[in-house]
């Protein structure tokens, strides 16, 4: 993990007591990613999860199940399986420069064995202050923090196998 620079970054930190492997895959599945993706009541579906350097990961989300509209159109950057996970929304699935919204961003997850389960990490970073500022306005502490307490209800809930 790269030095976190507080003008740009925004983090968040938790322990989920379940093993490194058991989030990794909360992660990497597709059908698991789609359960805890977007904070409740928003529903998520995973449109592309291709789980390694350069691959897709696109997702869309509905407010009432039925009509779903684009959420994340994104690249892998770093793949280690039970460790870490990189992804930019900087570059879209098709690898083109993208200009997402609301901020673009490159997002690190840290899985780290944890006397009671697993340190679970997130960094993401932001181009300038103003963009981070703005998802800091926006609700990064609770969006992110909701959907890493949905991850931890299904790591913890030993639905994982």
């Amino acid at each position: 993990m790269t030095t976190i620079d507080p003008t740009l970054d925004l983090t968040l930190r938790r322990v989920i007591r379940a093993a490194p492997r058991t989030i990794w895959r909360a992660w990497t599945d597709p059908d698991l990613l789609a359960r805890w993706w977007i904070p409740a009541p928003t529903v998520a579906r995973v449109e592309r999860l291709d789980v390694r350097p350069g691959g897709a990961f696109v997702t869309s989300m509905s407010d009432d199940g039925e009509t779903f509209v684009p959420h994340t159109d994104a690249v892998f950057l770093v793949v280690e399986p039970d460790v870490r996970l990189v992804f930019t929304n900087a570059l879209d699935s098709a690898w083109r420069p993208a200009s997402p919204s609301p901020v673009s961003m490159a997002a690190e997850i840290t899985l780290t064995e944890h006397p009671d389960g697993t340190d679970y990490g997130i960094v993401v970073r932001h181009g300038d202050p103003a963009a981070r500022d703005h998802h800091e306005e926006l609700g990064f502490f609770d969006g992110w923090g909701a959907v890493t307490g949905a991850l931890a209800a299904l790591a913890e809930s030993g639905d994982v196998a």
